[in-house]
Formats: C-alpha cells, sequence, structure tokens
C-alpha cells in the first residue's frame, strides 16, 4: 500500500469519531470532531495530488478514494441533521436569533446556525439533496464505465466540493463554539459578550452562505452531467457537429 492510498484509508478510519463525537455533549470533544474534519477535508485533496504528481495512482485508490468521501459526507450530515434543527419544513430558517440564547441556548440539542437574521438549520430535504446527488452520479459513472466511458469531475462539480466543505466546517466548528458559549458564556463581560455573539453570526453567515451555494452546485452540476453523458443512458452515440 502506497502513501496516498495509507492517508485515504487514513481517512476512512477517523470518519467514525468524525460522526460521533459531535453527539457528545462536550466543547473538547466537538472541537476534536472539527480538527478531525478539517485534516480529513485538507488530506482528501492532499492524497489525490500526491497520486497524480507521484505516478502513485492504483486501482485500489480508484476504489478507496470515493468510497472514504462518501463515507465522510454520510458521516458530517448525520451528526449535522441531529443536531443542527430545521427538521420541522422546508425553509432552513427556524426562527429567531436572540443574544441571550446564544449566551446559553435554552435548548442543548439546537445547533442550527446563528445570523443576524435568525437561526438557520439543516432540513431534511438538503440532507437528501446531497445524498441523493451522490446516489446517482455513482450509479451513472458506473453505467458508464460499462461502456467504457470515464466521467471526469467537472468544474462546478469542484466547486461544489469547496462550499461543501466550508459548510460543514463552519457547522462542526459551530457545534464546539456554541457548546463552549454554554458554559463561559455567561462570564463573559460586556465586551466579551458582544466579540462572542459577533463572531457566532460571522460563523452563521459563512455557514448558511456556504450550505446554499453548495446545494445550489449540487443539483446545478447534476443536470451539466446528465445533459453530456445522458446518451449513455439511452444507449445512443452523442450528436457530432457538423
Amino acid at each position: 500500500m502506497n502513501l496516498p492510498n495509507a492517508i485515504t484509508v487514513g481517512r476512512i478510519v477517523v470518519t467514525p469519531l468524525i460522526a460521533l463525537l459531535p453527539l457528545v455533549d462536550s466543547w473538547t470533544a466537538r472541537a476534536i470532531a472539527f480538527v478531525l474534519y478539517v485534516t480529513a477535508a485538507v488530506t482528501d485533496y492532499y492524497d489525490g495530488m500526491l497520486a497524480r504528481t507521484r505516478n502513485l495512482v492504483t486501482d485500489l485508490g480508484k476504489l478507496l478514494d470515493p468510497l472514504a468521501d462518501k463515507l465522510l459526507l454520510l458521516g458530517t450530515l448525520i451528526p449535522m441533521y441531529l443536531l443542527g434543527g430545521g427538521r420541522g419544513g422546508w425553509s432552513p430558517f427556524t426562527g429567531p436569533s436572540g443574544q441571550t440564547e446564544l449566551i446559553a441556548p435554552y435548548d442543548p440539542r439546537n445547533f442550527a446556525f446563528a445570523t443576524p437574521w435568525g437561526r438557520v438549520g439543516l432540513p431534511l430535504w438538503i440532507v437528501l439533496v446531497v445524498l441523493g446527488r451522490e446516489a446517482l452520479m455513482t450509479i451513472f459513472r458506473q453505467v458508464a464505465a460499462r461502456r467504457g466511458v470515464v466521467i471526469a469531475a467537472i468544474g462546478p462539480a469542484k466547486w461544489k466540493t469547496g462550499f461543501q466543505s466550508i459548510w460543514v466546517g463552519a457547522a462542526y466548528f459551530w457545534f464546539a463554539y456554541a457548546t463552549w458559549l454554554r458554559v463561559h458564556g455567561p462570564r463573559l463581560g460586556e465586551g466579551g459578550t458582544r466579540f462572542a455573539i459577533g463572531f457566532a453570526w460571522f460563523n452563521g453567515i459563512v455557514g448558511t452562505l456556504a450550505m446554499l451555494v453548495a446545494v445550489a452546485l449540487t443539483l446545478y452540476s447534476l443536470a451539466l452531467y446528465f445533459q453530456r453523458y445522458g446518451y449513455l443512458l439511452r444507449g445512443r452515440a452523442p450528436a457530432v457537429e457538423r
């Protein structure tokens, strides 16, 4: 097993911790989960680059890398949905975000993003869109491979992955930070409280925007894939321009 494959296996091994640690009601455990996620996201880029630049691409790596990506995505969406609120409807906005509530949240299970405009949670339909897209593309790529066609990642899909990583990272950071605020927030002075709330809102804005852009690119990139390679499902060769 070469170094890129070993890094990929490491991502698979830590994914259960990334999925389970946020469910522990401890800001330390959630901070560790955040660090592990950032490490996994960075090494996801690094092992692929290492394999390509050093000619270490293997069949095992081609199998393990997408598996690691999908396990990590599933492992992060589960705690984000369970802790993130937004389970009651289609809108991600779950209600007002009072300053007192940020310092001492009344519901320790509700870690929806805090923004100046209100709480922003993770509704089930977004989870289904993201996971459904990955399932469809996995099946689509297998169909294409049987027909001798390799579907390479396109630009919008790469941007989708980037915004998705920012979104998940912001959520995981918020789990740890909000838990810390619940414990230490009441002891902050007036200036510290203003800074803590401002930083919470900044993280919430970043996470919300990244989530919305990631969902839009999820749908857009899927449409582009089917537009470019849909002929594979129809069993016909693409039309040749003259």
